[in-house]
């Protein structure tokens, strides 16, 4: 069976890394005997609308154009935090036989005969609302922390010193920078720097190669 990955975190950089998710979802394929074709990491919101969702998107015309029957997610989220955009996804899938697969879930949107399961629907539906009413309360826990926080007396943002000069971001990643300058892929790069005990990410490897390479 030819699958996609499709991964996602809501910040750019080392704070968030679609790493662990990847990691999850290829083992779960190779245990299933499922081929991999292609990995989609995106860094953005999910509750931002479908039609700017570049990677999302090119993840599904990839599927349609390339013969891709199956999109993994690690779990429903990932896809969207919008329960209207995660159902247009979702229709979307139905409409082009795409099967999907929801890790942390444990469900799938066509069962092994192929058939459309009748409670898919219902689920997405329901757990895409708690999904969205989660994220309604970590933003209203967010804001009223923050609001506190500020009539205390405190300050928002980056404290002074906390960004890494040229200099200190070369000294850090030289063994990133080395494997990249040896022509290295970003997921070589990973493994070879993981192997010699360098802390680092996709992302960063990615933000290291534009600043540094290009």
């Amino acid at each position: 069976m030819k699958a996609a990955i499709f991964a996602r975190v809501s910040s750019v950089g080392d704070r968030q890394s679609t790493d662990r998710q990847v990691s999850d979802l290829i083992n779960y394929a190779t245990q299933n005997s499922i081929d991999v074709e292609r990995v989609f990491e995106e860094h953005i919101s999910g509750v931002t609308a479908n039609a700017k969702r570049e990677v999302l998107n090119e993840c599904l015309d990839y599927a349609v154009n390339n013969g891709i029957e199956l999109i993994l997610c690690s779990e429903m989220s990932r896809l969207s935090r919008s329960v209207y955009d995660l159902q247009e996804s979702i229709k979307f899938c139905v409409d082009h036989n795409i099967n999907v697969f929801f890790q942390k879930e444990g469900i799938s949107l066509f069962d092994s005969d192929g058939k459309q399961s009748m409670l898919f629907p219902i689920l997405v539906s329901v757990l895409g609302v708690v999904s969205q009413m989660e994220r309604e309360n970590i933003k209203f826990r967010l804001n009223s922390g923050r609001k506190l926080y500020k009539e205390r007396g405190g300050k928002l943002g980056r404290k002074v010193g906390s960004v890494k000069t040229e200099e200190q971001m070369k000294e850090q990643y030289k063994e990133v920078i080395k494997c990249l300058k040896k022509g290295y892929s970003v997921a070589n790069t990973l493994a070879i720097c993981k192997s010699k005990g360098v802390k680092c990410s996709t992302s960063t490897i990615k933000r290291i190669k534009k600043e540094f390479l290009n």
